[in-house]
Order: C-alpha cells, then structure tokens, then sequence
C-alpha cells in the first residue's frame, strides 16, 4: 500500500486576490508547482502529487475563481492575468526555481509563463495541451462549460454529470474513485443543494488572446519540455504535436493510450514519463 502524504493547505495574499494553494512533501526538497484546467481545481492532482510528494514539495494551486481561491474582476479571467498571479504566488512563497506541471489551461499558462521569467522553471510539463487547439475539441469543452447546470440535488447527480460530461478523463474512474475526482469541484449550499465551487463568471468569460503568440512562447520556452497527450485527445491533435517536437527542440512527447482529454497523469506511462523527466532535473 502506498504512503499518503499529509496535505498542507496554504493561502497567500498575490496580485490582489487570496490564493488557496496545497503542499504535500517535505519543504527543501525541489520544488514542483501544478496548475489545473479550465474548470478543475488544485485537488485534481491528489493521486499525482500523493506519488510525486516521496520526492519533491508539492504545491498545487487554486487559480483565481476556482476552488479556495478568492473570486476575481469577472473581465481578468485571462491567462495574462493568471500568469501575473503565479509569478506573485511564487514571490509570495519564495519559491526561486522550480518545474511546472500545467494540464489543459495550466499548460497555457506554463507556455505563457516560462519564456517571460525562464530564470524560474528548470522544466516543464504541458498535459495534453498546445500552442493549438482542435477545433472540436475545444467546442465540446466550452458546450460543457457553458451550459453546466447551476446546483445538484447531490452527489450522486454531481457524479453522474462528470461520467456524462468528463468521460474522456474519467471513463476509467469507478463510481466512488470519481465521486472522490468530482467532489472538490462542488459545495453544499446552505439551501442543501450541491453549487460549483468556481466563480459563475469563469463560465462567461470571453476567450482574450495573451500577450505573446502561443507558439512564439512554445518556441521560447528555454527549459526542457515534457508533451503528454492522450492518445484519444480531441484537444491536442497528433499533428500538433508532431509541430511542436519541430518547433522546439527542449521539447519530447509521449502518448497515453485508452485516454481522452486529459489524463489525471496517475496512468502507468504518465507516471513513468513524469517521473523520469522530473528526476533528470532533481
């Protein structure tokens, strides 16, 4: 059986907003800092970073407006804003060096972040996500976002909405190890009924370009690359990520079969990609 490590939760005071962070591992060891996608939270890394915390501290971040993080203006739900927020969370820890583990949005914002302060990330994990994303995929995912209901009668309905909704992530996941997956992403109300615990304005909020292109920044990242994409991704295409091993030269793939978007990285050849990788940095 393996060891569960105690969770730490943190909160800091960064670019304005308190920021809801928890730490797992043992402080002075490297340092590895994850960030969710679009619509997680920081608890969608318990299995991976349960694992990666024998090795390393473990933080893994609330974005603004989701989770235990402080709700933000509802037009700075961008990710410019998100990496000002992390550049101030990292300052705020006092944090100097450390890798990156970004899935889907996280990994936007790893591309945005690395090239502007490459001083910082010794590598980088970009989880099923590019400098561009499939068309399709990306209707599906603002169709779910969009159109989410407001409450659930309760966990069981919270449940079934994730089997419906989330399957290429969960399709894998029985009903109580996705109950345990879906339950962070949700609250009791004081009427009884189970609410989001994310800002309803992250759901509106018009896609804003950032500041750099998206594969200007891929090519500028300095430090080496790790691709992971599901082999079934409707996100990350296969072409896109041939592109991006030509574009950048730090960059390397490996693919996790039987997986949409995006793994939960607890996958066999996730976990062993992600755990060779970050040791050759440790």
């Amino acid at each position: 059986m393996s060891t569960v490590y105690p969770v730490r939760d943190i909160f800091v005071q960064a670019n304005g907003l308190r920021h809801h962070l928890l730490a797992r591992g043992a402080p002075g060891a490297p340092v590895v800092l994850m960030i969710h996608g679009l619509a997680g939270q920081a608890h969608t890394f318990d299995g991976i970073a349960n694992f990666l915390a024998a090795r390393y501290h473990v933080y893994c971040l609330d974005v603004r407006g989701r989770g235990e993080s402080e709700w933000g203006p509802p037009d700075q739900y961008t990710i410019d804003t998100y990496v000002e927020d992390l550049e101030a969370v990292r300052e705020a820890l006092g944090l100097q060096r450390f890798a990156l583990v970004g899935t889907s949005m996280g990994g936007l914002i790893t591309m945005q972040y690395a090239p502007r302060f490459p001083e910082r990330v010794s590598r980088a994990v970009l989880n099923d996500i590019g400098p561009e994303i499939d068309p399709a995929g990306l209707q599906r995912i603002l169709a779910y976002i969009q159109g989410a209901p407001e409450m659930f009668a309760d966990l069981k309905a919270v449940v079934r909405y994730y089997r419906e909704h989330y399957a290429p992530m969960v399709a894998h996941l029985n009903d109580d190890q996705l109950a345990e997956f879906a339950r962070y992403n949700v609250r009791r109300s004081d009427s009884g009924v189970y609410v989001w615990k994310m800002d309803p304005a992250v759901r509106t909020a018009p896609p804003r370009p950032p500041a750099l292109d998206p594969w200007d920044a891929f090519r500028a990242m300095e430090c080496p690359v790790l691709i992971i994409r599901g082999a079934q991704s409707d996100v990350l295409s296969a072409e896109t990520a041939r592109k991006m091993l030509e574009a950048n030269p730090r960059a390397r793939l490996v693919e996790v079969p039987g997986v949409g978007h995006a793994p939960l990285l607890v996958e066999p050849e996730a976990r062993k990609a992600l755990e060779a990788f970050l040791a050759e940095g440790a």
